[in-house]
């Protein structure tokens, strides 16, 4: 029941559209093994390049939290969450990046490595992605809401703006 702006409704409104960008990259990483090469998924190479730019520019969501949010929680009580979800970003971030670097520089490895990579890579994040996400929404969260004093929010909200935004953050 969170308004929009609240630093925990802008964060779950950034899960959603993450969410979005893993089920992106499930129907992408099938039509790419369809193929044979790269001639016939030159439109399929840019979605990927696209969905793997997004999901890296959720480092900034990943800043935020580990910035403001989990320093604020730790304050008031809440470690251990904290410090499980800053381990798996560091788990999440490199693979991440390499499927960005994947996406943009295809051309510089054969088809059948390209795709044993993408695939590899894609498998990880579909699965881990989607249940980091749900721990943060049902477990981080609530906590967050429930520790952290009413008082302490706009500070948070100031300190998550100097941080900044996702590109694809929803505008309120």
């Amino acid at each position: 029941n969170l308004k929009p702006g609240h630093p925990i409704h802008t964060l779950m409104e950034e899960h959603k559209m993450i969410l979005d960008f893993i089920e992106k990259l499930k129907e992408i990483v099938k039509k790419i093994e369809a193929a044979k090469s790269f001639d016939k998924i030159y439109e399929e190479l840019e979605i990927l390049e696209h969905i793997a730019e997004h999901l890296v520019e959720a480092d900034k969501h990943h800043q935020r939290e580990e910035e403001v949010l989990f320093p604020m929680l730790e304050k008031f009580g809440g470690t251990e969450p904290p410090e499980i979800m800053k381990e798996e970003h560091e788990e999440l971030k490199p693979k991440k990046k390499e499927l960005y670097k994947i996406a943009k520089e295809y051309m510089e490895m054969p088809y059948p490595e390209f795709i044993k990579k993408v695939k590899e890579l894609a498998e990880y994040l579909i699965k881990k992605l989607p249940d980091h996400i749900y721990k943060e929404d049902n477990i981080l969260y609530p906590m967050a809401i429930q520790v952290i004093p009413k008082k302490e929010w706009p500070e948070i909200k100031k300190k998550c703006d100097e941080i900044g935004y996702c590109c694809f953050t929803p505008k309120y």
